[in-house]
Formats: C-alpha cells, sequence, structure tokens
C-alpha cells in the first residue's frame, strides 16, 4: 500500500460515525461533493446498494468493520474526484 501523507477523512464527521443509519448520510453528504451528473448517481446507486446488502447484519464488530471500510473507501473516492468537480 502507498502512503502518500495523513489520510484525512472526506468530511470532517466521519468520526462521528457509529450505526448503520448515520452512514448512509454521512456517504450521501460525500456523493453531493463529487462531480454532478453520471458519477454522483454511480455513487448514490452504490451506497444504496451496499446498505441494502448488509441491512440484515447484526453483529456490532463486522457492523463496525462495516463502517471503518466504507469511510476509508469513500475517502479513496473522494480523492480521487477532488480535482474534477
Amino acid at each position: 500500500m502507498l502512503a502518500a501523507g495523513p489520510a484525512m477523512s472526506p468530511l470532517p464527521e466521519a468520526e462521528l460515525v457509529r450505526s448503520s443509519v448515520q452512514l448512509y448520510r454521512y456517504l450521501l453528504r460525500c456523493c453531493r461533493r463529487l462531480p454532478p451528473g453520471h458519477i454522483q448517481q454511480h455513487y448514490r446507486h452504490a451506497i444504496r446498494q451496499s446498505f441494502k446488502v448488509h441491512a440484515d447484519e447484526d453483529d456490532p464488530v463486522r457492523i463496525q468493520q462495516i463502517i471503518k471500510r466504507a469511510i476509508e473507501d469513500a475517502d479513496w473516492v473522494m480523492n480521487k474526484y477532488k480535482d474534477q468537480k
């Protein structure tokens, strides 16, 4: 893995995300910062699909793993498109 410096969360409230609903809302807010059009639509759809796939997850440890990974993925996506808005 390449280290390009300290990782920043896409939005400052990332550390406040504790539940799946908070994660869902947080990720949709991140989408608003992406370039408009097909890119936003694609990631909104991906967020909804992922939320549906994991809706029946009830293991608290697994939920926290999913939240952590989703925030890391959102950070990657936001960095990918940061200069394209």
